[in-house]
Order: C-alpha cells, then structure tokens, then sequence
C-alpha cells in the first residue's frame, strides 16, 4: 500500500466511526414514537384479593381457555379472549352479572360449540362470584395500549384510518 492510502484509509475509518457514533448518539436521544412504555398489564388487587381470585381462576380451570398475563393451556384451542387488561373494558358489577347468569351466552352470545363456551358460574356461592368479579375486574391496561388497540382493531376490520388520527 502506499503512503496516500494509508492516510486516505485512516481518514475514512475516522469519519465511519465519527459518524456512526453520531447516529448512535441521536437515536438514544431522539423522541421516539416507538418508545418502550413498559408492560401495559397491571392488577389493582391486594395480596388478599390476588391470592384469593387466583386461587379461584386456577380451581375453575380458566387458563384452559383465557390466557392471562401472557400464561395460556398450550394445549388448549379455544379462542377465548385473554383476560389481561379487562377490567379496562368491564366493571366489577358487570362481571359479577355476567359470572352469575345461568346462560353466559345471552349477556356475550358466542358461536362456539357448545363444549367450548363460557360455563355458568351461578353455582357458586355468591361469596366467590364475588370474589372473582372483583378479581378479574382488577386486572387493568394501561390507557395509551387500550387505545392502541382499539385503533389497531379498528383499522383492521373497517380498512379505514381510526377517526382522529392523523
């Protein structure tokens, strides 16, 4: 190699590593739309209610079809709705109806088979309906994911731009 070039190749390395760590520097400093916000998922339960209401959701075999903080039977094909964040979308009173209705299916009618359909809970007492309403009203989203996803589905299903987006 000659003279010139070694300074020629010294002067491109430097400038590849200077402006790499620029681009390096930006992108840690820069607003991000994509940001991590964190896990959106939390409970409002106490140690009481979570340990009470977990202990329900495990007896009645729940994760056979809902999964819950990301936690799913892998052997189960049922497409039931995870349970994460719906106590965003559903209170404790409504919960608590729908768990001690006799046909689940006239509060959420479903096109499942029979064998796959949400049960009636009324056999329970009404202690543990409860119980279980307040449990699952707990487990809460965060605002800004909810509306990502109502957005998100929106778009999906309609082909259309979510009203008041830009």
């Amino acid at each position: 190699m000659r003279k010139g070039e070694k300074g020629i190749l010294a002067v491109i390395a430097v400038l590849s590593v200077v402006l790499a760590g620029t681009k390096i520097w930006q992108d840690g400093n820069a607003k991000n739309d994509g940001e991590d916000r964190g896990i959106p998922f939390y409970s409002t339960a106490d140690s009481r209610l979570k340990a009470a209401g977990s202990d329900l959701y495990h007896r009645l075999k729940c994760r056979e079809c809902h999964a819950l903080w990301g936690s799913r039977d892998m052997t189960a094909n049922v497409p039931a709705p995870a349970l994460d964040g719906i106590g965003s979308l559903k209170d404790e009173k409504w919960l608590y109806e729908y768990f001690s209705a006799q046909d689940p299916q006239a509060v959420v009618p479903s096109r499942l088979k029979k064998a796959y359909r949400m049960p009636s809970y009324a056999h329970l007492s009404e202690q543990e309906r409860q119980t279980l309403a307040a449990y699952v009203a707990s487990l809460k989203v965060q605002d800004w994911y909810l509306e990502e996803t109502r957005k998100a589905e929106y778009e999906k299903l309609t082909g259309k731009p979510y009203p008041g987006s830009r």
